[in-house]
């Protein structure tokens, strides 16, 4: 592996970019890092049901109704949308009924990404801040299907790691 490749799997790499893009969308470091945790788990989730590997359980009537909904809203970010709401800390995603921590998303990027972190970030910034707004909201997860590590399909992918080109990333950031 050069210094532009990383040996990684798919979910630190999307929370990362989806991390990237609530930032260049608006949101604050430590709110677009909640964010991108939550859409890397939510697409996650969708995935592991869609390859049998876990069901969705279905709540009852009762269950339902005994969920708080508060102040809770939806946020789409890289096509998903996320449950979010505010807190005393700002707008932070959340998981059930729980706020989703950004310094615990800070740590899960670290360890999955290392010394690299900060290289595979820059670059995604670079493709990030190449965009409008609203051009890379409409864009993002397609540009994150174009870099994303290639991983063998199915369940032998699940959790599989793949190469992230940063030179690819580089490359999609267009030239003037």
């Amino acid at each position: 592996m050069s210094k532009d490749t990383i040996l990684v799997n798919r979910a630190p790499v999307l929370t990362l970019w989806a991390a990237v893009v609530a930032e260049r969308l608006g949101f604050n470091p430590h709110e677009a890092l909640s964010l991108g945790k939550a859409v890397a788990g939510l697409n996650a989730q969708a995935k592991g049901r869609a390859l049998g590997i876990f069901e969705a359980k279905p709540e009852t009537a009762r269950e339902a109704k005994q969920r708080k909904r508060g102040e809770e809203f939806w946020i789409t970010l890289c096509g998903r949308p996320v449950p979010a709401k505010n807190t005393e800390d700002g707008i932070r995603a959340v998981s059930g009924d729980k706020p989703i921590d950004p310094e615990s998303a800070a740590r899960y990027l670290s360890q999955k990404f290392g010394d690299n972190l900060n290289s595979v970030k820059e670059a995604m910034g670079a493709l990030a801040e190449a965009f409008q707004p609203d051009n890379l909201e409409e864009r993002a997860f397609a540009l994150y299907e174009t870099f994303r590590p290639q991983i063998p399909r199915g369940r032998k992918g699940w959790g599989a790691k793949g190469t992230l080109d940063l030179r690819l990333i580089r490359s999609l950031v267009p030239k003037e």
